[in-house]
């Protein structure tokens, strides 16, 4: 049986996101983008302290967004490397 999207009640936030998580289980990618601008959320204004005279806050945004990408990839390149039979 598949949901959809008006299934989704009107509690705000939790019942809500409750609802989105369960229909977001076959698809990794809206998963994993939302959990990197989480963790963007919380990068970002620490960068943005650290240097908040050479730095506007959009550019504390960006590199950190950019920062998180380059960890994953990295990431991702190390399992490539040392486990190519999965790819």
């Amino acid at each position: 049986m598949k949901k959809s999207l008006s299934h989704i009640s009107s509690d705000f936030p939790i019942e809500s996101l409750k609802r989105l998580w369960e229909l977001s289980n076959k698809k990794k990618y809206p998963k994993y983008l939302f959990l990197t601008l989480c963790l963007n959320l919380i990068v970002a204004p620490a960068l943005y302290a650290a240097n908040a005279d050479s730095f506007t806050r959009f550019q504390a945004y960006a590199l950190g967004l950019l920062g998180i990408v380059t960890l994953s990839f990295s990431i991702y390149l190390f399992v490539v490397m040392f486990q190519p039979e999965k790819f």
